[in-house]
């Protein structure tokens, strides 16, 4: 097992992000793609290799600067993705995006690491608690149509 940076398999990448969230389309995810690798201060992605060399997980991340629900510091680096194919799953691999994620915000003078889930989500909210993380507060959000 072994983690790498995702510019480093850009296809992997793509169809990590496509597994994470299938409803987006796929040119959209290139250009987050794009955006994100364009952007290498504020933004990483790493990927997660079994032990056949195949791409498995994937974590994004982003430095925050605007208010992180549940933080007291900035800027804080937030989880904007993270992902493991099903059958890699409770095997380490988040364990192992998680360990190059927090390497890369303590290098970017990050006191907190911080991420979310939905509420309906109680597998990734159970990951998030075996991972570490603490839950800070629960937030329904509202919008009006103007």
């Amino acid at each position: 097992m072994n983690v790498v940076p995702a510019a480093s398999r850009p296809n992997a990448w793509q169809a990590l992000r496509a597994a994470l969230w299938p409803h987006c389309p796929l040119d959209r995810h290139q250009e987050e793609i794009d955006a994100q690798s364009a952007d290498v201060r504020r933004c990483a992605a790493f990927i997660a290799l079994d032990g056949h060399g195949d791409a498995v997980g994937l974590i994004e991340l982003a430095l925050r600067v605007d208010y992180v629900n549940g933080a007291s510091s900035s800027p804080v680096a937030f989880v904007e993705g993270l992902y493991v194919a099903p059958e890699h799953r409770r095997a380490g691999m988040a364990a192992l995006l998680l360990a190059a994620a927090k390497d890369w915000a303590i290098r970017r003078g990050c006191a907190e690491l911080a991420s979310d889930t939905g509420l309906d989500n109680l597998v990734s909210q159970q990951a998030h608690l075996g991972l570490g993380f603490e839950e800070t507060e629960r937030v329904v959000f509202y919008r009006m149509a103007l």
